[in-house]
């Protein structure tokens, strides 16, 4: 594996056109579509389940021309329990290439992708479901993000190229900076990358320190059928 600087030129103000869409909490996410649809009325959504459902109602009768399901964008259906659907090399090619690069470009060509300029994302609300007295290892389990933190962090390593939203309360910042440039700058990328990371950073301490402090044959196997 060959790991180095990007030696092509960074694009200051992104306007969004491809937009990648997958939140837990979709509160408030009808400021965040109407604050792009109003930059660029020819912005594209992509999403799926819920968080899909939300985007299409939101967008009413121009949902038929401005939004694209994850699994009809990818051709790959999800795996039963939500899983897999964005874990995808069309949805992270599309996350971590690099603009004005032409390798990268010939690579999202050949796969029919996109460069998503924006990637919003929230995660499963992991503290709040073990900060419960009766959660269980198989609760806490099954409500560990594996998409969303893989997802949030390709945007927010690529920020010379995408604009990553990881929380809510950053709508009505960025809809007014696209209301003031049109498009989202550079520095404010990398201040809603920043953001980003430390979102991450924070989940996934919070699943290390949660899983390490449990007990297997106390707290795990219990809450097991177990094959012999």
């Amino acid at each position: 594996m060959t790991i180095r600087e990007n030696k092509f030129p960074v694009k200051n103000v992104i306007q969004p056109q491809h937009i990648l869409v997958s939140v837990f909490d979709k509160t408030d996410l009808a400021i965040l579509v109407n604050g792009i649809l109003n930059a660029n009325p020819a912005a594209q959504f992509y999403s799926t389940g819920g968080t899909g459902e939300k985007v299409v109602n939101v967008l009413g009768p121009l949902a038929e021309k401005h939004y694209t399901s994850v699994e009809a964008f990818t051709g790959a259906p999800e795996m039963d329990g939500g899983l897999v659907k964005t874990l995808h090399p069309k949805v992270h090619a599309g996350l971590l290439a690099e603009r004005n690069n032409p390798k990268h470009e010939q690579y999202l060509a050949a796969m029919g992708g996109v460069y998503f300029d924006v990637m919003v994302g929230n995660l499963y609300p992991f503290t709040d479901v073990v900060a419960k007295p009766d959660c269980t290892a198989e609760q806490a389990r099954i409500n560990i993000d594996i998409g969303g933190p893989a997802m949030i962090m390709a945007a927010a390593k690529n920020w010379h190229s995408v604009a990553v939203i990881s929380n809510p309360n950053q709508y009505h910042l960025v809809s007014a900076e696209l209301s003031t440039r049109g498009g989202l700058p550079l520095s404010f990328r990398f201040l809603l990358a920043q953001e980003a990371m430390r979102t991450v950073g924070s989940y996934r301490s919070a699943i290390g320190q949660h899983f390490g402090g449990l007990n297997f044959h106390r707290d795990v196997l219990p809450g097991l059928q177990v094959e012999e």
